[in-house]
């Protein structure tokens, strides 16, 4: 059985962008290529500003082919956007809050 997710090609990457990008700016500019189903800006939890990343997923591969092929490398406001096909997300692990720690049976460390 294989738990590697699978390359999504419709789905892309944009990096590079200027923080001053709006999602609706990307929608406008990447529509041009095709349906886009979803256009996604990444902005920090904090701040809620542009952390200069985004996803922009298409209705079809062409479309995304199509994307990059315009878009990579293209300069907004001097700074050139990366634009490929996203990478799948990395299964992410979780922490385990019970694990026992062995004061006397420690490697490494200082000795007390």
């Amino acid at each position: 059985m294989n738990d590697t997710p699978q390359e999504d090609r419709t789905k892309l990457f944009v990096g590079n962008l200027p923080y001053s990008t709006t999602q609706d700016e990307l929608n406008e500019l990447f529509s041009e290529f095709g349906e886009t189903v979803e256009v996604k800006l990444i902005t920090d939890r904090m701040t809620g500003r542009s952390r200069g990343i985004a996803f922009v997923k298409y209705a079809s591969e062409e479309q995304a082919t199509a994307a990059i092929e315009a878009m990579h490398g293209k300069e907004m406001d001097g700074r050139e956007i990366i634009v490929n096909v996203a990478r799948p997300q990395a299964p992410r692990r979780s922490f385990d809050n019970n694990r026992s720690y062995d004061r006397n049976n420690r490697q490494g460390g200082y000795n007390h």
